[in-house]
């Protein structure tokens, strides 16, 4: 069996020494981010995607390994362990061979098998595997042991009893379970059928429904998984069960001359259809699941990545209005760093559909406050309350732009504990339009304070595997905040707690410390804070950024360990360190010359260099710059102003297996199907778009009853 270090190699397309280079990071305690930003000399430049695959096939083989060795040792307790079986354990490449061959030994809940043995059935099981070509008749040999006591009164019941133990013995063989395994995995369907075929329901589709295991797609898995579990519909494996039996009869039916042939043959069907069969269909349905919920996850840990990566409209100061019917539009103004600066509630919406007073009481506010943009929330009334404000701004002076902002997880966080903690003094629904304006001006900032799955950017999230859910999230969040980096004077415990190596009770003592003392001014003021030790300060002080401090490379992504080779290089660049306040020096490196030379002079490593370089280039400089802008204003707002053939601008709000949701200005999402992203086959629509995209989009259809709109990105497939 090849090493640990050896295999991840192999998969991952690693050096032997980047391999175990990562192995002692990671044992270290250092942390994916800190090793992705900070360690590329020895990781050879792994990306954080890459090291955060390679954690957690590291972890799967070591808890293979501790597997193995509970195995072995329990085997070698029962004095069964053969060196055979030994080679065949250590061998496993997968934790289900370890289980498939543990099985035989492992301890069982009563069976028919068990209470054959207990009746003294086994030699009579032994006979009839052994298949001599000129044994005794097995029902002649039944007949010695009868055992009325034991519920096998005559041959044939002790016969049976015999058989029920050769099923079991053939369906524990590991050998025999892998190749009906892969047997059915190649030939078997996905079935399902409709608990009641007269019900309408949004699962009519699969009322009827069979599909190759191997082609089922994973989106339709998990739409079947959600009626089954609805009870709509019922769902199996279908194998050739006939076929399935055949082959196992050539495994294990070896001497079909021999007298006991017949009753080992009734043995094998009973094994596969008893035993075998609904085991494997158990496993089927698992492993298929498994693969649907990994792709999702995986989507939704793309889409979650995009939409925090979304550009901040900096500068704004903003009205957030969070639309309502019965309890009307709360109303929250904050200024350009979000700080609340009024708040009310205005009834734009029927049953009141006050649309003078609100517009009234909105360019009042307007004016007080110097607003320039408006952040309406789509949910509830988000289209009437569009209206209202379009028509404002349409007949008053004020350069006032509007657009509509997500509201998925606002209301999940205006009732958390963490917002009672932040605004004590407010109610739910203020907080709510709190959150809707902020998430606008710093989108980061803002929905690292929603759990990552309330935030809607993913299919069938409720339905998933929540702990890998939050795993996969929780690395995609703290990979964001690492990349573009913390204020340590005004980042809330929130995002501190997404900080490389800061845990959620050290970003709390960090906003005690600050609020006590005051803002810090130097990055080792740091080591101060209560619980925040050495460790931990190396792998988060590079990603905290402090503006206007006492050191002017405190303010960039240079971690402290190489301010002297920083320092060096602005000496040398004959540039005084306060030029980094000042937007920093565009043409560094050509002033420093060969940079392979100087990194060797000055024992740093190159990629270590570059980066220090690239930051005194632009210090801090924020990567969601490079992200699409807001769309403000849109020109329809309404089904009614949709016309097929119509071009539109839109923003990506969700992207799934089979397309992508695009916000087009109605409050309904478009739908652009994968088969009309591009004029070119496309695998999965993540090749195409991305969460908070800005695209160009098509109306090919309008269905007003059901609510549906479909979009395309292809002009000539209208």
């Amino acid at each position: 069996m090849p090493s640990i270090q050896s295999t991840i190699a192999g998969e991952l397309g690693l050096t032997a020494a980047q391999v175990a280079a990562v192995i002692a990071l990671v044992d270290e305690g250092n942390t994916i981010p800190f090793i992705a930003r900070y360690r590329k000399e020895a990781t050879g430049g792994m990306d954080d995607a890459t090291l955060r695959a390679f954690d957690e096939r590291l972890s799967y083989l070591r808890n293979l390994e501790a597997r193995k060795a509970e195995v072995l040792h329990a085997i070698e307790e029962q004095g069964k362990l053969t060196a055979d079986l030994r080679a065949k354990i250590e061998d496993a490449a997968v934790m289900q061979r370890v289980e498939d061959l543990y099985k035989p030994y492992k301890k069982k809940r009563a069976t028919r098998a068990s209470k054959a043995r207990e009746a003294g059935l086994e030699p009579l099981a032994l006979l009839i595997l052994a298949q001599q070509p000129h044994g005794e008749d097995p029902l002649r040999a039944a007949a010695r042991l009868v055992n009325p006591a034991a519920g096998y009164p005559t041959p044939e019941e002790a016969l049976q009893g015999a058989r029920d133990i050769v099923a079991e013995t053939i369906a524990d063989d590991a050998e025999h379970v892998a190749a009906l395994r892969a047997y059915t995995k190649s030939c078997g369907a996905l079935a399902a059928e409709a608990v009641d075929a007269g019900e309408k329901s949004v699962y009519e589709a699969y009322y009827d429904f069979s599909e190759p295991l191997l082609k089922v797609p994973n989106h339709r898995i998990l739409a079947i998984n959600r009626g089954e579990k609805e009870k709509k519909l019922r769902v199996k494996v279908r194998a050739d069960a006939d076929g399935a039996v055949s082959q196992l009869e050539r495994r294990v039916v070896k001497r079909p001359q021999s007298p006991c042939a017949g009753v080992l043959r009734e043995a094998v069907a009973d094994g596969y259809k008893r035993l075998i069969a609904p085991s494997i269909d158990r496993e089927m349905r698992a492993e298929l699941t498994e693969r649907a919920e990994t792709q999702a996850i995986r989507v939704f840990a793309k889409n979650t990545e995009s939409l925090l990566q979304q550009r901040p409209v900096r500068g704004a100061r903003v009205i957030a209005l969070d639309p309502g019917y019965r309890t009307g539009c709360k109303v929250a103004v904050l200024d350009e760093y979000g700080k609340l600066l009024d708040f009310s509630t205005v009834y734009p919406t029927p049953p009141r559909s006050q649309v003078k007073e609100t517009q009234a009481a909105l360019h009042a506010l307007i004016r007080k406050h110097r607003v320039n943009v408006i952040a309406i929330g789509n949910g509830t009334g988000s289209r009437e309350t569009e209206d209202v404000v379009a028509d404002l701004l349409a007949h008053i002076e004020e350069p006032v732009q509007y657009t509509i902002v997500n509201e998925a997880g606002a209301s999940v966080y205006s009732a958390s504990q963490l917002a009672s903690e932040e605004y004590p003094d407010l109610d739910v629904t203020t907080r709510g339009a709190m959150s809707l304006g902020r998430r606008l001006q710093d989108p980061l900032a803002e929905l690292v304070k929603i759990p990552p799955q309330a935030i809607g950017v993913g299919q069938y999230q409720h339905d998933l595997n929540q702990a890998a859910l939050e795993r996969a999230l929780t690395g995609v969040v703290e990979s964001v905040v690492n990349r573009v980096g913390v204020d340590l004077n005004t980042a809330s415990a929130s995002l501190l707690g997404y900080v490389s190596g800061i845990s959620a009770a050290v970003a709390k003592n960090i906003v005690a410390y600050r609020e006590e003392h005051g803002a810090f001014a130097d990055r080792r003021e740091l080591k101060k804070v209560p619980k925040l030790g050495a460790k931990a300060f190396q792998n988060c002080a590079g990603f905290l950024r402090i503006a206007g401090g006492a050191n002017p490379l405190d303010a960039t992504s240079v971690h402290p360990e190489s301010y002297p080779a920083a320092r060096e290089l602005l000496k040398r660049a004959k540039v005084k360190p306060e030029a980094l306040a000042r937007g920093g020096v565009p043409d560094i490196a050509s002033r420093l010359g060969d940079l392979p030379a100087l990194a060797v002079e000055l024992g740093v490593g190159l990629p270590t260099l570059r980066d220090i370089v690239a930051e005194l280039e632009k210090p801090g400089r924020d990567p969601r710059d490079d992200a699409p802008p807001v769309v403000f204003n849109r020109t329809v707002r309404d089904f009614d102003d949709l016309a097929v053939g119509m071009e539109l601008t839109g923003t990506v709000r969700n992207v799934v297996d089979f397309g992508a949701f695009v916000d087009v200005g109605v409050k309904q999402d478009g739908l652009v199907h994968i088969s009309k992203l591009a004029d070119r086959f496309v695998r999965h629509p993540s090749e195409v778009v991305t969460v908070g995209d800005t695209v160009t989009v098509w109306v090919s259809g309008v269905d007003k009853d059901r609510g549906k709109i479909s979009l395309t990105m292809v002009k000539e497939k209208l």
